[in-house]
């Protein structure tokens, strides 16, 4: 008896130990990165961090970035829609591979794929020879960057809505077509409604990668302070040139952002489950 009872405290306590190392592992590598990101931009107080919100270059990296998230969500939003419905509700030669291409942007390095579109798009890229008669700049250029934009956050509408499509009961899509619906009322009425939250929560995981990319850009844009410079490259060219207050401060506005996400992602998460 006395070694059951025993052994159930050495589980308790392992258990307990167990829980404790999570809590600091996600401490170490969570909150306090977080924490001292608000603690170094407002060091020197308040004062110094809205002077750097003012500053030029950074309103100009916010206007960007905008721009970029306002190019590449409502593109992907409407790709993610047809694709998910085309993928769901057809059957046809090689859509495995279509499905398997879905998740390229996942597993290929954000690196990579700046570096591939300067191989495209560059002076000596396969396109080079159109771009140099029509004088249309893709790399180091805003066009290069939303083509790496839309690259990166391609899968995340279509990614949510393919498994809400497929669980879908098809006897209200043609209940609705045999009333004489067309295919946009059936959409509209029917396949929308039941599609709404998993659309939103794509949406916003779009927008947040949009908002959030580093690597890609940076490669196709060149990191042209007060051209090509987004928030995040903002934050990188700050920090390299020691002005770490605006980098910080840069910083505190993507937490902020990210924050956001966070908690519209979690009320979007608890509709879906009702």
């Amino acid at each position: 008896m006395m070694g059951l009872v025993r052994s159930g405290e050495i589980d308790t306590v392992g258990k307990k130990a167990l829980v404790g190392v999570a809590f600091a592992y996600v401490g170490l590598v969570l909150f306090v990165p977080f924490v001292n990101v608000f603690v170094q931009a407002f060091g020197n107080g308040v004062g110094p961090f809205i002077e750097h919100l003012l500053d030029e270059d950074f309103l100009h990296a916010v206007k960007l970035t905008l721009l970029l998230a306002l190019v590449a969500v409502p593109i992907n939003t409407v790709f993610g829609i047809v694709a998910a419905i085309q993928l769901t509700r057809n059957e046809f030669w090689g859509k495995t591979f279509v499905m398997s291409m879905l998740d390229l942007p996942f597993s290929i390095s954000p690196v990579v794929t700046g570096l591939m579109l300067v191989l495209l798009y560059g002076r000596e890229g396969w396109f080079a020879p159109v771009i140099r008669a029509t004088g249309f700049n893709v790399v180091f250029a805003f066009p290069g960057m939303a083509l790496a934009t839309l690259f990166v956050t391609l899968p995340f509408v279509v990614r949510e809505l393919i498994p809400i499509l497929e669980a879908m009961d098809m006897a209200e899509e043609e209940a609705a077509r045999t009333l004489g619906a067309s295919d946009w009322e059936v959409f509209w009425n029917v396949t929308l409604p039941n599609i709404r939250w998993g659309l939103l929560y794509g949406v916003i995981l779009t927008n947040a990668r949009a908002m959030g990319e580093f690597g890609a850009v940076s490669v196709i844009s060149g990191n042209i302070i007060g051209k090509t410079q987004t928030l995040t490259l903002y934050v990188e060219s700050a920090y390299k040139e020691y002005n770490t207050e605006a980098a910080f401060s840069a910083s505190v506005l993507l937490s902020f952002l990210a924050l956001g996400t966070l908690f519209i992602k979690d009320i979007l998460e608890r509709k879906t489950s009702e």
